[in-house]
Protein backbone atom coordinates (compact mmCIF):
# COMPACT_ATOMS: atom_id res chain seq x y z
CA UNK A 1 0.00 0.00 0.00
CA UNK A 2 1.27 3.44 -0.96
CA UNK A 3 -0.18 6.90 -1.19
CA UNK A 4 -0.31 10.30 -2.89
CA UNK A 5 -2.21 13.53 -2.44
CA UNK A 6 -3.69 13.26 -5.92
CA UNK A 7 -3.88 10.47 -8.48
CA UNK A 8 -4.35 11.17 -12.18
CA UNK A 9 -5.57 8.13 -14.11
CA UNK A 10 -4.31 8.43 -17.68
CA UNK A 11 -0.93 9.38 -19.11
CA UNK A 12 -2.03 11.05 -22.32
CA UNK A 13 -2.07 14.74 -23.16
CA UNK A 14 -4.89 15.57 -20.79
CA UNK A 15 -3.66 13.61 -17.78
CA UNK A 16 -0.11 14.90 -18.12
CA UNK A 17 -1.27 18.49 -18.59
CA UNK A 18 -3.30 18.20 -15.39
CA UNK A 19 -0.33 16.77 -13.50
CA UNK A 20 1.88 19.57 -14.84
CA UNK A 21 -0.51 22.31 -13.80
CA UNK A 22 -1.20 20.87 -10.34
CA UNK A 23 2.51 20.35 -9.60
CA UNK A 24 3.55 23.79 -10.84
CA UNK A 25 0.87 25.40 -8.67
CA UNK A 26 2.14 23.70 -5.55
CA UNK A 27 0.36 20.34 -5.36
CA UNK A 28 3.55 18.35 -5.84
CA UNK A 29 2.43 15.00 -4.38
CA UNK A 30 0.80 13.90 -7.65
CA UNK A 31 0.92 10.39 -9.12
CA UNK A 32 0.04 9.67 -12.77
CA UNK A 33 -0.99 6.09 -13.53
CA UNK A 34 -0.84 5.03 -17.20
CA UNK A 35 -2.18 1.64 -18.29
CA UNK A 36 0.37 1.27 -21.12
CA UNK A 37 2.91 3.86 -22.31
CA UNK A 38 2.68 7.63 -22.10
CA UNK A 39 0.82 9.14 -25.06
CA UNK A 40 0.09 5.63 -26.33
CA UNK A 41 -3.68 6.05 -26.75
CA UNK A 42 -5.56 8.80 -28.53
CA UNK A 43 -2.69 11.25 -28.07
CA UNK A 44 -0.45 9.30 -30.43
CA UNK A 45 -3.10 9.43 -33.16
CA UNK A 46 -3.87 13.15 -32.92
CA UNK A 47 -3.68 15.22 -36.09
CA UNK A 48 -2.18 17.97 -33.92
CA UNK A 49 -4.03 20.97 -35.31
CA UNK A 50 -3.81 24.25 -33.41
CA UNK A 51 -6.90 26.43 -33.82
CA UNK A 52 -9.36 28.48 -31.82
CA UNK A 53 -12.31 28.09 -34.18
CA UNK A 54 -15.20 26.75 -32.10
CA UNK A 55 -18.85 27.69 -31.91
CA UNK A 56 -18.82 27.32 -28.12
CA UNK A 57 -17.29 30.45 -26.55
CA UNK A 58 -15.73 28.67 -23.56
CA UNK A 59 -13.93 26.14 -25.76
CA UNK A 60 -12.83 28.83 -28.20
CA UNK A 61 -11.41 30.74 -25.21
CA UNK A 62 -9.61 27.62 -23.97
CA UNK A 63 -8.06 27.12 -27.40
CA UNK A 64 -7.02 30.78 -27.57
CA UNK A 65 -5.48 30.65 -24.08
CA UNK A 66 -3.44 27.66 -25.28
CA UNK A 67 -1.95 29.28 -28.40
CA UNK A 68 0.83 31.14 -26.49
CA UNK A 69 1.96 27.81 -25.04
CA UNK A 70 2.54 26.42 -28.54
CA UNK A 71 4.28 29.63 -29.57
CA UNK A 72 6.57 29.50 -26.55
CA UNK A 73 7.48 25.85 -27.00
CA UNK A 74 7.89 26.09 -30.76
CA UNK A 75 10.18 23.45 -32.25
CA UNK A 76 10.29 21.56 -28.94
CA UNK A 77 6.79 20.28 -29.71
CA UNK A 78 7.03 20.51 -33.50
CA UNK A 79 4.88 23.64 -33.73
CA UNK A 80 4.61 25.17 -37.20
CA UNK A 81 2.66 28.41 -37.22
CA UNK A 82 1.42 28.22 -40.80
CA UNK A 83 -2.03 29.62 -40.02
CA UNK A 84 -5.47 28.01 -39.99
CA UNK A 85 -8.36 28.51 -42.40
CA UNK A 86 -12.02 27.49 -42.31
CA UNK A 87 -13.63 27.43 -45.75
CA UNK A 88 -17.38 27.16 -46.28
CA UNK A 89 -20.00 27.02 -49.00
CA UNK A 90 -23.02 29.29 -49.29
CA UNK A 91 -25.05 27.31 -46.74
CA UNK A 92 -22.50 28.00 -44.00
CA UNK A 93 -21.46 31.57 -44.78
CA UNK A 94 -23.70 33.15 -42.13
CA UNK A 95 -22.60 30.79 -39.31
CA UNK A 96 -18.98 31.50 -40.27
CA UNK A 97 -19.57 35.26 -40.03
CA UNK A 98 -21.30 34.88 -36.66
CA UNK A 99 -18.64 32.60 -35.22
CA UNK A 100 -15.83 34.82 -36.44
CA UNK A 101 -17.47 37.84 -34.79
CA UNK A 102 -17.85 35.86 -31.55
CA UNK A 103 -14.17 34.88 -31.70
CA UNK A 104 -13.13 38.49 -32.21
CA UNK A 105 -15.20 39.47 -29.15
CA UNK A 106 -13.06 37.02 -27.15
CA UNK A 107 -9.88 38.68 -28.40
CA UNK A 108 -9.00 35.93 -30.87
CA UNK A 109 -6.95 37.17 -33.82
CA UNK A 110 -9.06 36.10 -36.80
CA UNK A 111 -10.50 37.71 -39.92
CA UNK A 112 -12.82 36.82 -42.74
CA UNK A 113 -11.07 36.52 -46.10
CA UNK A 114 -12.41 36.40 -49.64
CA UNK A 115 -11.48 33.95 -52.36
CA UNK A 116 -8.80 36.18 -53.86
CA UNK A 117 -6.85 36.17 -50.60
CA UNK A 118 -7.59 32.49 -50.05
CA UNK A 119 -6.19 31.67 -53.49
CA UNK A 120 -3.09 33.73 -52.75
CA UNK A 121 -2.48 31.73 -49.55
CA UNK A 122 -3.38 28.41 -51.20
CA UNK A 123 -2.53 28.62 -54.94
CA UNK A 124 -3.34 24.92 -55.60
CA UNK A 125 -6.84 25.13 -54.09
CA UNK A 126 -10.09 25.05 -56.04
CA UNK A 127 -12.25 27.85 -54.59
CA UNK A 128 -15.14 27.69 -57.07
CA UNK A 129 -17.59 26.34 -54.47
CA UNK A 130 -16.22 28.42 -51.56
CA UNK A 131 -18.35 31.35 -50.41
CA UNK A 132 -16.19 32.63 -47.57
CA UNK A 133 -13.20 31.78 -45.39
CA UNK A 134 -11.96 32.65 -41.91
CA UNK A 135 -8.24 32.87 -41.22
CA UNK A 136 -6.30 32.60 -37.94
CA UNK A 137 -2.67 33.64 -38.57
CA UNK A 138 -1.52 32.22 -35.21
CA UNK A 139 -2.90 28.73 -35.88
CA UNK A 140 -1.01 25.79 -37.31
CA UNK A 141 -0.07 22.34 -36.09
CA UNK A 142 2.28 20.56 -33.70
CA UNK A 143 3.16 17.07 -32.43
CA UNK A 144 0.82 15.75 -29.73
CA UNK A 145 3.21 13.11 -28.44
CA UNK A 146 6.01 15.63 -28.00
CA UNK A 147 3.65 17.95 -26.16
CA UNK A 148 2.48 15.17 -23.84
CA UNK A 149 6.04 14.18 -22.99
CA UNK A 150 6.89 17.83 -22.38
CA UNK A 151 4.04 18.01 -19.86
CA UNK A 152 5.37 14.86 -18.21
CA UNK A 153 8.86 16.31 -17.89
CA UNK A 154 7.53 19.51 -16.33
CA UNK A 155 5.34 17.57 -13.90
CA UNK A 156 8.27 15.39 -12.82
CA UNK A 157 10.49 18.47 -12.41
CA UNK A 158 8.04 19.75 -9.78
CA UNK A 159 7.88 16.46 -7.89
CA UNK A 160 5.07 14.55 -9.59
CA UNK A 161 5.58 10.82 -10.16
CA UNK A 162 4.56 8.83 -13.24
CA UNK A 163 4.07 5.08 -13.46
CA UNK A 164 3.64 3.40 -16.83
CA UNK A 165 2.24 -0.09 -17.52
CA UNK A 166 0.12 0.36 -14.40
CA UNK A 167 -3.58 -0.20 -15.17
CA UNK A 168 -6.14 0.84 -12.58
CA UNK A 169 -8.75 -1.82 -11.75
CA UNK A 170 -11.11 0.35 -9.74
CA UNK A 171 -11.51 3.59 -7.83
CA UNK A 172 -11.86 3.17 -4.08
CA UNK A 173 -14.21 5.13 -1.87
CA UNK A 174 -14.88 5.40 1.84
CA UNK A 175 -18.41 6.56 2.45
CA UNK A 176 -19.01 9.41 0.02
CA UNK A 177 -15.33 10.28 -0.39
CA UNK A 178 -12.58 8.98 -2.65
CA UNK A 179 -9.92 7.01 -0.80
CA UNK A 180 -7.62 5.95 -3.66
CA UNK A 181 -7.39 3.27 -6.35
CA UNK A 182 -6.75 -0.43 -6.63
CA UNK A 183 -4.36 -1.45 -9.38
CA UNK A 184 -4.79 -4.49 -11.63
CA UNK A 185 -2.13 -6.37 -9.65
CA UNK A 186 -3.99 -5.77 -6.39
CA UNK A 187 -1.84 -2.93 -5.08
CA UNK A 188 -3.76 -0.18 -3.31
CA UNK A 189 -2.72 3.45 -3.68
CA UNK A 190 -4.37 5.84 -1.26
CA UNK A 191 -5.24 9.41 -2.22
CA UNK A 192 -7.50 12.31 -1.27
CA UNK A 193 -8.17 13.19 -4.90
CA UNK A 194 -8.64 11.01 -8.01
CA UNK A 195 -8.81 12.60 -11.45
CA UNK A 196 -10.05 10.29 -14.20
CA UNK A 197 -8.49 11.38 -17.50
CA UNK A 198 -8.36 8.13 -19.45
CA UNK A 199 -10.56 8.94 -22.44
CA UNK A 200 -13.08 6.29 -23.44
CA UNK A 201 -11.83 3.95 -20.69
CA UNK A 202 -13.01 6.47 -18.09
CA UNK A 203 -16.59 5.21 -18.48
CA UNK A 204 -15.83 1.75 -17.06
CA UNK A 205 -14.08 3.16 -14.00
CA UNK A 206 -17.04 5.40 -13.26
CA UNK A 207 -19.62 2.71 -13.99
CA UNK A 208 -18.16 0.61 -11.18
CA UNK A 209 -19.15 3.47 -8.85
CA UNK A 210 -22.65 3.62 -10.30
CA UNK A 211 -21.89 6.80 -12.26
CA UNK A 212 -22.94 6.93 -15.92
CA UNK A 213 -20.61 8.68 -18.34
CA UNK A 214 -22.26 8.48 -21.77
CA UNK A 215 -19.44 8.15 -24.28
CA UNK A 216 -18.81 6.20 -27.48
CA UNK A 217 -15.53 5.08 -29.04
CA UNK A 218 -15.61 6.46 -32.58
CA UNK A 219 -13.02 5.30 -35.12
CA UNK A 220 -11.57 8.02 -37.36
CA UNK A 221 -9.33 7.30 -40.34
CA UNK A 222 -6.51 9.50 -41.66
CA UNK A 223 -4.56 9.47 -44.90
CA UNK A 224 -1.05 10.67 -45.66
CA UNK A 225 -0.87 11.90 -49.26
CA UNK A 226 2.22 12.80 -51.27
CA UNK A 227 1.29 15.80 -53.40
CA UNK A 228 4.01 15.15 -55.95
CA UNK A 229 5.58 18.52 -55.21
CA UNK A 230 7.14 20.03 -52.05
CA UNK A 231 4.61 21.83 -49.86
CA UNK A 232 5.83 24.53 -47.50
CA UNK A 233 4.13 26.99 -45.15
CA UNK A 234 0.59 26.38 -46.39
CA UNK A 235 -2.20 27.05 -43.89
CA UNK A 236 -4.15 24.24 -42.28
CA UNK A 237 -7.51 23.86 -44.04
CA UNK A 238 -10.81 22.98 -42.39
CA UNK A 239 -13.01 22.37 -45.42
CA UNK A 240 -16.66 22.53 -44.34
CA UNK A 241 -17.82 22.41 -47.95
CA UNK A 242 -16.21 19.04 -48.74
CA UNK A 243 -16.19 17.97 -45.06
CA UNK A 244 -12.49 17.25 -44.66
CA UNK A 245 -9.48 18.78 -42.95
CA UNK A 246 -5.93 18.88 -44.22
CA UNK A 247 -2.50 19.98 -43.10
CA UNK A 248 1.13 19.59 -44.04
CA UNK A 249 2.96 16.46 -42.92
CA UNK A 250 6.71 16.58 -43.35
CA UNK A 251 7.96 17.82 -46.72
CA UNK A 252 5.71 17.36 -49.72
CA UNK A 253 3.10 15.36 -47.82
CA UNK A 254 -0.40 16.13 -46.64
CA UNK A 255 -2.44 14.72 -43.74
CA UNK A 256 -6.13 14.37 -44.59
CA UNK A 257 -8.92 13.71 -42.08
CA UNK A 258 -12.69 13.36 -42.20
CA UNK A 259 -15.27 15.93 -41.01
CA UNK A 260 -18.32 14.01 -42.25
CA UNK A 261 -19.95 12.18 -39.34
CA UNK A 262 -23.23 11.26 -40.97
CA UNK A 263 -22.38 7.57 -40.43
CA UNK A 264 -21.40 8.17 -36.81
CA UNK A 265 -23.09 5.11 -35.27
CA UNK A 266 -21.55 2.78 -37.88
CA UNK A 267 -18.03 3.52 -36.67
CA UNK A 268 -18.25 2.60 -32.98
CA UNK A 269 -15.41 0.25 -32.08
CA UNK A 270 -13.63 -1.43 -29.21
CA UNK A 271 -10.76 1.00 -28.52
CA UNK A 272 -8.57 -1.93 -27.50
CA UNK A 273 -9.14 -3.77 -30.78
CA UNK A 274 -9.76 -1.99 -34.07
CA UNK A 275 -8.25 -1.78 -37.55
CA UNK A 276 -5.39 0.72 -37.68
CA UNK A 277 -5.64 1.30 -41.45
CA UNK A 278 -8.24 3.05 -43.58
CA UNK A 279 -10.67 0.97 -45.59
CA UNK A 280 -10.57 0.98 -49.38
CA UNK A 281 -13.96 2.69 -49.45
CA UNK A 282 -12.69 5.46 -47.17
CA UNK A 283 -9.56 5.94 -49.26
CA UNK A 284 -11.66 6.35 -52.40
CA UNK A 285 -13.94 8.88 -50.70
CA UNK A 286 -11.06 10.86 -49.20
CA UNK A 287 -9.11 10.96 -52.46
CA UNK A 288 -12.16 12.12 -54.43
CA UNK A 289 -12.76 15.01 -52.02
CA UNK A 290 -9.06 15.86 -51.86
CA UNK A 291 -8.67 16.03 -55.63
CA UNK A 292 -11.77 18.21 -55.93
CA UNK A 293 -10.31 20.69 -53.47
CA UNK A 294 -6.65 20.53 -54.59
CA UNK A 295 -6.54 19.89 -58.34
CA UNK A 296 -3.17 21.65 -58.43
CA UNK A 297 -1.38 18.65 -56.89
CA UNK A 298 0.65 17.37 -59.89
CA UNK A 299 1.13 13.68 -58.93
CA UNK A 300 -0.76 12.84 -55.74
CA UNK A 301 -0.47 9.41 -54.18
CA UNK A 302 -1.51 7.86 -50.87
CA UNK A 303 1.63 6.83 -48.98
CA UNK A 304 -0.02 5.30 -45.92
CA UNK A 305 -3.07 5.44 -43.65
CA UNK A 306 -3.89 5.00 -39.99
CA UNK A 307 -6.83 5.31 -37.61
CA UNK A 308 -7.51 6.58 -34.11
CA UNK A 309 -10.46 6.58 -31.74
CA UNK A 310 -12.33 9.61 -30.39
CA UNK A 311 -14.05 9.47 -27.01
CA UNK A 312 -17.36 11.08 -27.94
CA UNK A 313 -20.10 12.19 -25.50
CA UNK A 314 -23.60 13.00 -26.80
CA UNK A 315 -22.74 16.64 -27.54
CA UNK A 316 -19.15 16.02 -28.71
CA UNK A 317 -17.76 18.15 -25.88
CA UNK A 318 -15.77 17.24 -22.78
CA UNK A 319 -16.70 16.70 -19.18
CA UNK A 320 -14.37 18.56 -16.81
CA UNK A 321 -15.39 18.67 -13.18
CA UNK A 322 -16.44 16.95 -9.96
CA UNK A 323 -18.86 14.07 -10.56
CA UNK A 324 -21.25 11.71 -8.94
CA UNK A 325 -21.52 13.20 -5.50
CA UNK A 326 -18.25 11.50 -4.58
CA UNK A 327 -16.02 13.98 -2.79
CA UNK A 328 -12.56 14.14 -4.35
CA UNK A 329 -13.53 12.56 -7.71
CA UNK A 330 -12.99 14.58 -10.92
CA UNK A 331 -13.68 13.49 -14.49
CA UNK A 332 -11.79 15.01 -17.40
CA UNK A 333 -12.64 13.10 -20.58
CA UNK A 334 -14.84 13.04 -23.67
CA UNK A 335 -12.78 15.42 -25.80
CA UNK A 336 -13.95 13.99 -29.15
CA UNK A 337 -10.81 15.13 -30.96
CA UNK A 338 -10.65 18.60 -29.35
CA UNK A 339 -8.23 17.75 -26.54
CA UNK A 340 -4.87 18.51 -28.15
CA UNK A 341 -5.43 22.15 -28.98
CA UNK A 342 -7.01 23.01 -25.62
CA UNK A 343 -4.87 20.77 -23.42
CA UNK A 344 -2.83 23.57 -21.80
CA UNK A 345 -6.01 25.36 -20.71
CA UNK A 346 -7.65 22.10 -19.60
CA UNK A 347 -4.82 21.44 -17.16
CA UNK A 348 -5.17 24.96 -15.80
CA UNK A 349 -8.95 24.62 -15.41
CA UNK A 350 -8.62 21.37 -13.45
CA UNK A 351 -6.00 22.99 -11.22
CA UNK A 352 -8.46 25.86 -10.65
CA UNK A 353 -11.17 23.41 -9.62
CA UNK A 354 -8.83 21.62 -7.23
CA UNK A 355 -7.08 24.61 -5.70
CA UNK A 356 -9.62 27.44 -6.04
CA UNK A 357 -12.93 25.57 -6.18
CA UNK A 358 -13.97 27.11 -9.52
CA UNK A 359 -12.62 28.51 -12.75
CA UNK A 360 -10.64 31.73 -12.39
CA UNK A 361 -11.26 32.69 -16.04
CA UNK A 362 -14.61 34.40 -16.65
CA UNK A 363 -14.55 33.33 -20.31
CA UNK A 364 -14.27 29.66 -19.30
CA UNK A 365 -17.09 28.89 -16.84
CA UNK A 366 -16.62 25.48 -15.26
CA UNK A 367 -20.39 25.00 -15.31
CA UNK A 368 -20.24 24.47 -19.09
CA UNK A 369 -18.50 21.14 -18.60
CA UNK A 370 -20.61 19.46 -15.91
CA UNK A 371 -21.38 15.74 -16.38
CA UNK A 372 -24.93 16.35 -15.17
CA UNK A 373 -25.76 18.33 -18.30
CA UNK A 374 -26.49 15.11 -20.20
CA UNK A 375 -29.07 13.89 -17.71
CA UNK A 376 -30.58 17.36 -17.56
CA UNK A 377 -30.80 17.61 -21.37
CA UNK A 378 -28.66 20.75 -21.39
CA UNK A 379 -26.08 19.81 -23.98
CA UNK A 380 -23.13 22.07 -24.70
CA UNK A 381 -23.67 23.09 -28.32
CA UNK A 382 -22.42 25.64 -30.80
CA UNK A 383 -24.08 29.04 -30.85
CA UNK A 384 -23.82 29.05 -34.64
CA UNK A 385 -23.60 25.44 -35.88
CA UNK A 386 -22.44 24.52 -39.35
CA UNK A 387 -24.62 22.45 -41.64
CA UNK A 388 -23.13 18.97 -41.82
CA UNK A 389 -20.21 19.54 -39.44
CA UNK A 390 -21.64 20.97 -36.24
CA UNK A 391 -20.11 18.29 -34.04
CA UNK A 392 -16.50 19.22 -34.69
CA UNK A 393 -16.82 22.99 -34.78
Amino acid sequence: MSGAKAIVIGGGLIGLSIARSLAERGLTDVLVLERHQLAGGGTGKSSGIVRAHYGIPSIAAMAWRSVPVFEELGAEVGFRQVGYTVIVGVDNAEPLKANTAMHQSLGIEVDLVDNDRLSAMWPMMNVDDIALASYEPRGGFADATQLALHYGQRARAQGAKIRQNTPVARILTKGEKVSGVELADGEVVLADLVIVASGWWSAKLLADLGIEFPVEAYRSELLIVDAGVPLTDLPVVSDLASLQYCRLEGTGQFLVGNSDHADFAKKFVDPDSYSNVASEASIETYVEKLMHRFPGFPEPSVTHTYAGVYDVPPDWNPVIGHVGGVDGLILCAGFAGHGFKISPAVGDLVADLVLEGDSTDSDIPASDFRLERFEEGRHLTSLHPYVGAGEMR
